[in-house]
């Protein structure tokens, strides 16, 4: 009996299985069964037709709100490239099958079913008036909106046609503004002839009208009116007097309280600076010329910090950008875990009208330490486990100073299908120390946003490389560098010194045999000291809600400061600094990212340039390797693992990936294009196409072909395409992609521009930490 049941269950999923199949073959027949009989299925708009008479022109803008206002999903509707697949199977699994109360068929049913959509769901009648009333807000005051039913093959089903007939547009004939009686209304009229909407002319839209009731009430509340609301604008439209256009006047509320309407000065401001716990053992009282301070002892804090960062001044017009102002500056600095601002008015001076302050401050803890062990992926296409320890001191000198030491360290391998055995595995580790100073270290004139934090930092770093099988290579670094916010969309950084030093502590002999075969890039392992300059500049700029510009770009130079000063002493020849060499070298380069949104769904596609270029000269020859470019992996082009391209149209001999050392440039060109689309939930997919490669800007006659010419640069550039998958959760993302190689730069052997050797060789995974760019 046992084997009889589990045999009956088998033969019931069978069923199952072949009923779906069966289900395929008889979709266009057996979807609308249960369809009552004065209903039908729903398939979609057939078409919005816009009736725009001679002389009217609807913005896209319009069209778009009217087309959301009529979209309803239909059944098996695929929102990703807004198109209705013809395989509706959850239909037929609602029309056809029985839905048991548990078992295996239950779950399959729940799993597959859909119900319909009908035209009674989607309410065309409704929707119609819908577009009445957004062509009413928007000045197209006789405008009619109809539909009609088009039905399909199966007169069960249909799809809907919206007929959209605006008319003309309303203009303003006339506007007239407040009457000039009182200080309030001259002050609204100022700013209302200073928007664009309130003119005759202008085609008349209540969005427009929202809009100006919103931007007068926040340019009053910034000269003192701090109680004005929006709402206190009213607004009487006459379509009568003049037909076909609005004759408009401007009102205010009649049961307004008049002392909401008057303008307020800054009176008393007391500033309250609590500890973390808000335990104290005594309450220190500073006057200042502007303000009170009453700080709960003890408390780390330097004593102007609260004077350059409150904005308040008492007697001044009260001003809600000063507590926009007060409240950024002081959350900038980051040592106070809430920072309050509340506004009062003084009761006992009604007729003064003053409003005083109380600026509630507390402070945060001080010390943050973290140990964290991470996942990290490199753009060489190095991945592997790491650990990171770190100790954060967040109010080092009491002006918000953060002094930081960290140790870390990480296992690193390489992905690709290049990868030999793990001979490129790696570790590191190193400690780095860091003093941030939330404020620019620097002369006045240098443009920078206050309303943003901007750093000054200093940092000192070793760290330890070692490459089985190859090098064990040290470098230690100095630097101070500027970060600040010139505007709303860009950043600067600025390093006006930075000093490195590399030591090659030991090599392998057959990492030697490698550098005696070349000696262009045994100069560029040198052990050296690389002082330099650098300056960076981001731009990341939104257009609309559907697309986005991002653009970097980095100039660098090192050894020049220190050359010259030798050459003002005397010294013509190499120089050395502490008996080593110093590099000499310039390195610029530029990224330019475009996004944007496609469809409804968010699908972007997302386009990326970049280029630069490193030359050396003066004290050296070469620009040292860490420096160079390299092309290949998970950040790049994505069908060829790291540094397996180029330079040019230079090959390593053979099949030898222990000369990866030779596939580094001095210049450098790369673009992508990458489709990104939603699957399901937090798992995405990507289509991409990615070119690029290096080049030498000097002839190297061990590598022919390196060198960048015009007449061969589209030939370089190695092409692959592929596909990948994210998971995105917001902080973060993991990703795969597989690239598929078209062509290389390189002579494969074979002819033509598909050049690769088999489709199976073609191929390259990489497992990756985040978006490519």
């Amino acid at each position: 009996m046992i084997k009889l049941h589990i045999a009956q269950k088998i033969n019931g999923i069978k069923a199952s299985v072949v009923a779906i199949v069966m289900a395929a073959l008889a979709v266009s027949c057996s979807t609308t069964r249960l369809v009552p009989d004065d209903d039908q299925l729903y398939t979609g708009i057939n078409k919005i037709v816009f009736n725009e008479e001679e002389g009217v022109s609807l913005s896209s803008d319009l069209k778009s709100e009217v087309r959301e206002a009529v979209f309803v999903e239909p059944n098996n509707y695929w929102s990703l490239v807004d198109w209705r697949y013809p395989f509706p199977l959850g239909l037929w699994v609602y029309n056809n099958w029985s839905n048991p109360e548990k078992g295996f068929r239950h779950w399959l049913y729940e799993k597959l079913v859909e119900e319909p959509v009908l035209v009674s769901d989607v309410r065309p009648e409704v929707r119609t008036r819908m577009v009445e009333q957004i062509m009413d807000n928007n000045g197209y005051l006789r405008a009619t909106g109809t539909y009609e039913l088009i039905p399909g093959k199966n007169p069960k089903k249909a799809s809907i046609r919206y007929n959209i007939n605006p008319g003309p547009a309303f203009v303003y004939h006339s506007v007239e503004l407040l009457p000039d009686t009182s200080e309030l209304n001259r002050q609204i009229n100022s700013l209302a002839r200073e928007l664009p909407y309130l003119r005759p002319g202008s085609r008349y839209s209540t969005d427009s009208l929202s809009a100006v009731r919103v931007s007068i009430a926040n340019s009053l509340r910034n000269i003192g009116y701090y109680y004005f609301q929006p709402e206190y604008i009213e607004y009487l439209a006459d379509s009568i007097a003049h037909p076909g256009s609005i004759d408009l006047r401007m009102t205010l509320g009649a049961n307004i309280p008049r002392p909401l309407l008057e303008p307020y000065r800054t009176g008393r401001v007391n500033v309250y600076v609590y500890r973390n716990q808000r335990r104290g053992t005594k309450v220190d009282t500073i006057n200042t010329p502007n303000f009170t301070i009453y700080a709960q002892n003890p408390i780390k804090m330097r004593r102007g910090l609260i004077r350059e960062n409150v904005t308040f001044r008492p007697g001044q017009i009260f001003s809600v950008s000063d507590m926009d102002l007060t409240q950024s500056y002081l959350a900038r600095l980051g040592i106070f875990s809430s920072v309050n601002i509340e506004p009062q008015a003084d009761s006992t001076s009604i007729a003064a009208r003053t409003l005083n302050v109380d600026v509630s401050c507390v402070m945060d803890k001080p010390l943050e330490a973290s140990i964290e062990v991470n996942a990290s992926s490199k753009s060489n296409s190095y991945i592997g486990p790491g650990l990171l320890l770190s100790l954060t001191h967040c109010n080092m000198f009491g002006g918000g100073e953060q002094l930081s030491v960290s140790l870390n360290g990480s296992y690193e391998w390489q992905t690709g299908s290049d990868n030999s055995g793990g001979i490129f595995n790696s570790y590191e580790a190193g400690i780095t120390a860091s003093l941030a100073v939330p404020r620019l270290l620097a002369p006045k004139f240098v443009p920078r946003k206050k309303t943003q934090v901007n750093w000054t930092r200093f940092t000192l770093n070793a760290d330890l490389l070692n490459r089985p099988h190859f090098f064990k290579m040290a470098q230690f670094n100095m630097s101070m560098e500027y970060d600040w916010r010139n505007s709303r969309w860009s950043t600067m950084s600025l390093t006006p010194f930075k000093l490195t030093y590399t030591k090659l502590m030991h090599t392998t002999a057959e990492f030697d045999s490698i550098m005696a075969a070349n000696p262009a890039v045994a100069l560029s392992f040198q052990s050296q000291f690389i002082p330099q300059m650098q300056y960076g500049y981001t731009l990341d700029h939104p257009i609309g809600t559907d697309n986005n510009l991002s653009m970097s770009f980095a100039l660098q130079q090192a050894g020049n400061v220190f050359w010259s000063i030798y050459e003002l002493c005397g010294n013509h020849g190499d120089k050395k600094l502490f008996g080593t060499p110093f590099s000499q070298f310039v390195k610029g380069q530029m990224q330019v990212v475009y996004s944007r949104r496609l469809g409804r769904a968010d699908s972007w596609l997302v386009t990326r340039a970049m280029v630069g270029a490193a030359h050396a000269y003066g004290n050296s020859s070469q620009v040292p390797y860490a420096e160079q470019f390299y092309c290949g992996g998970a950040n790049s082009v994505r069908a060829f693992t790291v540094r397996s391209l180029g330079p040019g149209s230079y090959h390593v001999p053979g099949d030898n990936s222990s000369d990866y050392f030779d596939q580094t440039g001095t210049f450098k060109f790369e673009a992508n294009m990458e489709w990104r689309f939603p699957i399901a939930g937090p798992l995405h997919g990507a289509l991409f196409v990615d070119a690029g490669n290096v080049w030498l800007l000097k002839a190297d006659e061990l590598r022919p072909g390196g060198q960048l010419k015009a007449s061969t640069f589209l030939r370089d550039l190695a092409l692959g395409t592929g596909v990948g998958l994210r998971f995105d959760i917001s902080m973060l993302v993991v990703r795969g992609d597989l690239g598929i190689g078209i062509h290389a730069p390189y002579d494969t052997g074979k002819s033509g521009y598909y050049n690769m050797t088999s489709f199976g060789k073609s191929l390259a995974f990489h497992l990756a930490i985040g978006y490519p760019f």
